[in-house]
Parts: C-alpha cells; sequence; structure tokens
C-alpha cells in the first residue's frame, strides 16, 4: 500500500512544494516545529533510509542541501537543522527545520498557519532555492 508520501508524490494528496527534480521531492510539513519546517523524500518508497542504494541516499542529501540552502535565505533562523528519524511515515524522510533555538527541535510541538501562510511560505522558499 503507497504511503502518504507517495500519494503525494502521485498528486493524490496535495502538499507545498518547494522543489522537485525527477528523483526527489521537497514540501513543507503540515505539522511543523517552526516555520519552513520542510521535508525532502525520494520518489522512491523505501522506508529506511540506510536501505537506499548509495548514489540515492547521496542523491538525497545533496538535494536536501540544497534545499536546506535556500530554506536558510527564505526564513529568518540562526541555521538549519537537520533529522532523519522515519518512525512517523514509513518512506524515507529528511526534516529540514530552521532553529532559532534547540527546542525548534522537539517534534513534540508544532505551529500552526493558515492555507494561504503556508504557501507564501512555500513560495518564498523556493524563490531562494538556486
Amino acid at each position: 500500500m503507497s504511503t502518504i508520501f507517495t500519494k503525494i508524490i502521485n498528486g493524490e494528496i496535495p502538499a507545498y512544494k518547494v522543489a522537485e527534480d525527477e528523483k526527489f521531492l521537497a514540501f513543507l510539513d503540515i505539522r511543523p516545529n517552526a516555520k519552513g519546517h520542510t521535508l525532502c523524500i525520494p520518489k522512491e518508497e523505501v522506508n529506511k533510509i540506510f536501505d537506499l542504494d548509495e548514489e540515492t541516499y547521496m542523491g538525497l542529501m545533496a538535494f536536501s542541501r540544497k534545499v536546506a540552502k535556500g530554506l536558510e535565505k527564505a526564513v529568518s533562523c540562526k541555521r538549519v537543522g537537520m533529522a532523519v528519524v522515519g518512525l512517523e511515515v514509513p518512506h524515507v524522510h529528511v526534516h529540514l527545520i530552521p532553529l532559532n533555538s534547540m527546542g525548534d527541535m522537539n517534534f513534540g510541538q508544532s505551529l500552526s498557519f493558515s492555507e494561504e501562510e503556508f504557501s507564501q511560505i512555500a513560495e518564498d522558499i523556493k524563490n531562494k532555492i538556486g
């Protein structure tokens, strides 16, 4: 059965996309720890990050770096943190989280934004990715 991320890739579920190429997709987390919290995923549905083949793993890291650089320009923060947890959705995903304090990495918290705010945040990030 397809994961929610595969459904996003296939256009069955909407998402606030910030970057995409033939192998990877980045979109805003709908339960963000911080403004701009972005998920980067491979389009290939694989459950665990270390089960990715080396080329896909390295490609995901390069794609995530590119997105993080744009994110850091678009959202005011001290740095962009990265986490790979993988317990919520059985599809590899890298969390990119704008950080101003260690509390921003707390996955027990989440912020709320309107559809318009999410759309604007996604557009701001998209415009800063080189």
